[in-house]
């Protein structure tokens, strides 16, 4: 073997052995095993949020199977109050759901009657220019003293 031959042999061993150095370095260095530990942890975090997110559409999707089901249930109770109402009310007919979808509650004050008001506690003025019933002058007559004349002014 040659001189430059065996340079260029010791170079790429030695390159090689710097390489080598390096990883086995990186792989046992403190810093290198924190790195492992994040990603470690990280894809733990991953893998827990994940399932999280499967539970939580799993409990809604059967929340929404369960108020389905109380609803079908609602209007299989509705119907047979209804029916009931109807065979044992002789004559008045139930308030039918289709009633109820319409908007309008059977229960609710009829239009004529909503324009009634309830009395009033006070006497309501038949003019403007009448005293009202808070007037210190309301339903007392001035009547002249004796002994002064009509037209004298009252004393306060």
């Amino acid at each position: 073997m040659s001189l430059p031959m065996i340079a260029l042999a010791g170079a790429i061993l030695a390159v090689l052995g710097v390489v080598l150095g390096y990883l086995i370095g990186r792989r046992t260095s403190t810093a290198g095993q924190k790195y492992r530990e994040v990603e470690r942890k990280l894809d733990q975090v991953l893998q827990e949020k994940k399932l999280y997110e499967d539970e939580v559409m799993e409990h809604f999707g059967e929340t929404a199977r369960l108020v389905n089901t109380l609803t079908d249930s609602y209007r299989e109770v509705h119907k047979h109050l209804a029916k009931g109402a109807g065979e044992l009310c002789r004559g008045e007919g139930p308030v039918g759901l289709e009633q109820l979808e319409s908007g309008r509650d059977p229960a609710e004050i009829p239009a004529h009657l909503a324009q009634i008001q309830p009395p009033l506690d006070y006497a309501p003025k038949s003019s403007p220019d009448e005293k009202g019933v808070l007037s210190e002058e309301f339903g007392l007559e001035r009547k002249p003293a004796p002994g002064m004349k009509n037209d004298a002014p009252p004393r306060d």
